[in-house]
Order: structure tokens, then C-alpha cells, then sequence
């Protein structure tokens, strides 16, 4: 039985996230984890059986269950497994180890697994975004400060923009997964367990471990130094952040009564036809909203007693998931919206004229003083004339598409940056 098929989470639904997030997901990387503590201390035989046992099938929805009574998933996959393998295995199935040491591994496992289609649609997104702002290069717009038209400006300095934001994520979300670490410390982070069962070098173990599940070396045992944990809070809310900005954006250009981008697959409506929603965006506008407030738990979660805490640490695992999930769908998203968007130059150009030239009176500020264009301003608003012709003054001094300043420039300073 599914207990959770999406069906209030569209973002995510159908996305490489969803899967590498599922419950199936986390219980294969606790297996992964248990797997190899085996591979690095048991014999071999022994070694190779609870290897073979970890890629057996355990129920998630029965361990579910069962982790109400500890507190933790561990303790009953770590009782089904100890059942699944022959006798001569079991002392060494999660020998030294506690519950901690292999969910935390997991989850890092499973952070590094979504982390990798994250990263591919960024860059996925990145490209599509420089294709746009190359090719809008000099495409002018109206620049909008507090919500009302201010000078011009270029859709492609625009678009230069996201990109820009997304390379900064990019940059950020491939730097903390590459510092992933496993975990190993034992009941209290000292390894005393495993020095109890004859482990000569317990460190020695822990570097062997974290290379055997693929994930950095601890420089110590983690259970309440959760700077990883917080690290990767901080990269994935910037991620949504990120993303945001860019559907938050094309939400307004959007608009009806704007129109000068539109989403190239728009969602329909179950009630107006003619409806061609901005669902994309949409979808990764509320990614983004929801990330804070996960990434506010996690960072909440530092503060953790004693050497292993009560209730700091469990209160990561949902939001964590969650933040991942949600960055996952809204990078997926993303890609999406910035391959089929579509750009509408003719839109901008009336969006342009919509202030008979009084886009460009900052640009007159240097020929006529401050109180005549301000008289001169209410005049065009009052009377609808053009600001040239209340002004006495050439036509080509108004025209928008002649005020950009250096954004063709600064475009292709951005469009350097790989």
C-alpha cells in the first residue's frame, strides 16, 4: 500500500526527487550504510551475507510501525536484518554502530542521490536562460521599480539575471554535496565499540566507511555538530530562492494585461477555457515560499545536547526531505519553464509606450530642470500628450529603446561566466 502518491504535491510528483526522496529511497540507503559497516569490519563471508541480505526486500510500512516503539527506523530494520542473515553473520550486522550513525548516513546518501538531478537541472536551466538573454540581448522592456515602470531596460539583462542567481545556487548545491560525510561515532561519538571488538585504528574505520558508502571523511563524529546538516539547509533554501526569483518574475510579465513572456506549455483551468496558466511558475513560486520555513527547522536543530540529543535531531529528518523534495521539483520545473518560454518583444515595446515618454525622464534630468519635468509629468498624465511634445523638445530624446545604459554590456559580462 502507497500511503503517499503526490497527490497534494504537484511540484514533485513525477520528478527525479520524488523518487530519490521516496520511503523505498531511505530505506535503501539505510541498507546501503548497513552494508557497508559490514564490508569495512566482518570477515568476508560474513561480509558478503549481510551484503546479499541488505538487497533483500524489508517492509517500509512495517518498519514504520514498529519505529514508533524506539523512536527510530533503525532499531527494527537492524532486528529484521540480524533475522535475515545466517548465524555466523549476525554478531557483525551493525556491530559498533548506533541508530544515528546509519539514519544520518543515510540521509546523506539520499541527499547526495537528488543532489545529482538538482544539479543537472540547473544546469539544464542555466543553459536555456543564456540562450534567451543572447538572444534578447537587445530587446528593451520596461524596468519596473515598486511595482510601476521606471527606465528601460533589456529582456536579456533580465534573463542574464536568473541565470546568474541559478549559477550561484549551481555553485553552492555542488560545493555541500561534495562535503557530505558519513557518519560513524558509536552510542556516544567516542568509537569505544568498536575498539571493544578489536578495532586497533577506530578512525581508520571511519575513513574506510565514509570511502566504502561514498561520502567525505568526518573530521568527528557529527551526532550534535549538525554543521552539515545546516550547510545543506542554507544551499537548498538559496536553491528555492533562487528559483523563486525567476518564476516570481515571469508570474508578473505574465499577466494578461502585461503578456510580454508566456509559458509555452500554460496549464488549463476546470472551469474557463480559455485559460493558458503560467503552471510552471506557479508551482515553483510555492516551492519557494515552503523552503524557509524547512530550512528555519533544520538551522533550529544546531542547537543539540549532550552528545546525542532528544528531539533536536528527529525533527530533521521530514523537513529535510521535504526541502528536498521541494528544491528538486522547483529545479525540474524550472528547466522546464526556461526551455519553452516564450518572449514577446512587440508586447514590450507597447508596454513601453504606455507613459507617452515619461520612461526616459530620468534621462532629461541633465537638459531640463527637476520642477519643469515634474510639472511636465503631471501634464502627459492629465492631458495624454507625449512628453517630447509637452516639452517642445525632439521625439528621438523620448525614445526608450535609446536609454538601456550599459545593459547590452553588462549581458555579456554575465553570459562570460560558466
Amino acid at each position: 500500500m502507497t500511503y503517499d502518491d503526490g497527490l497534494l504535491a504537484p511540484g514533485r510528483a513525477g520528478t527525479p526527487a520524488e523518487e530519490t526522496t521516496s520511503d523505498r529511497a531511505f530505506l535503501r540507503a539505510m541498507l546501503d550504510a548497513e552494508a557497508a559497516l559490514a564490508r569495512v569490519q566482518a570477515p568476508p563471508e560474513a561480509a558478503r551475507a549481510i551484503t546479499d541480505a541488505c538487497a533483500g526486500h524489508f517492509d517500509a510500512r512495517d518498519l514504520a510501525l514498529r519505529a514508533r516503539s524506539g523512536g527510530n527506523p533503525v532499531i527494527p530494520l537492524v532486528a529484521d536484518l540480524t533475522a535475515a542473515v545466517p548465524e555466523h553473520a549476525r554478531p557483525y550486522v551493525h556491530r559498533g554502530a548506533t541508530s544515528q550513525d546509519i539514519l544520518d548516513t543515510a540521509a546523506m546518501l539520499v541527499a547526495a542521490r537528488t543532489l545529482a538531478p538538482v544539479l543537472a537541472d540547473l544546469e539544464r536551466a542555466a543553459g536555456a536562460l543564456r540562450a534567451l538573454a543572447a538572444e534578447h540581448r537587445d530587446t528593451v522592456m520596461p524596468g519596473r521599480t515598486l511595482t510601476q515602470h521606471a527606465v528601460p531596460t533589456t529582456f536579456g539583462l533580465k534573463a542574464a539575471g536568473w541565470r546568474s542567481m541559478l549559477l550561484d545556487a549551481r555553485d553552492r548545491v555542488a560545493a555541500v554535496r561534495g562535503r557530505l560525510p558519513a557518519q560513524l561515532g558509536g552510542a556516544a561519538g567516542t568509537l569505544a565499540a568498536f575498539t571493544a571488538h578489536g578495532c586497533d585504528d577506530a578512525p581508520a574505520l571511519v575513513a574506510a566507511y565514509a570511502r566504502e558508502v561514498g561520502l567525505a571523511e568526518p573530521l568527528l563524529p557529527w551526532h550534535t555538530l549538525r554543521t552539515p546538516v545546516a550547510d545543506l539547509a542554507g544551499a537548498l533554501a538559496l536553491t528555492a530562492g533562487a528559483l523563486g526569483k525567476t518564476a516570481a518574475d515571469v508570474l508578473v510579465l505574465s499577466r494578461t494585461e502585461i503578456g510580454e513572456v508566456s509559458e509555452g506549455d500554460g496549464g488549463g483551468s476546470s472551469a474557463m477555457p480559455h485559460k493558458a496558466n503560467p503552471v510552471r511558475a506557479t508551482l515553483v513560486a510555492a516551492a519557494a515560499r515552503r523552503a524557509p520555513a524547512h530550512a528555519a527547522v533544520l538551522y533550529g536543530s544546531l542547537v543539540a545536547e549532550d552528545e546525542r540529543p532528544a528531539g533536536a535531531w528527529h525533527a530533521e529528518w521530514e523537513p529535510l526531505r521535504d526541502l528536498l523534495r521541494l528544491v528538486g521539483g522547483a529545479a525540474h520545473d524550472t528547466a522546464r519553464l526556461a526551455e519553452g518560454l516564450r518572449v514577446h518583444p512587440a508586447r514590450m515595446r507597447a508596454d513601453l509606450d504606455l507613459t507617452d515618454g515619461l520612461i526616459v525622464s530620468e534621462r532629461l534630468r541633465a537638459h531640463v530642470p527637476k520642477d519643469r519635468l515634474t510639472q511636465a509629468a503631471q501634464e502627459v498624465r492629465t492631458t495624454g500628450r507625449p512628453l517630447a511634445e509637452v516639452l517642445g523638445i525632439a521625439p528621438g530624446l523620448t525614445d526608450p529603446t535609446h536609454y538601456t545604459g550599459a545593459a547590452a554590456r553588462l549581458t555579456d559580462r554575465a553570459l562570460e561566466r560558466r
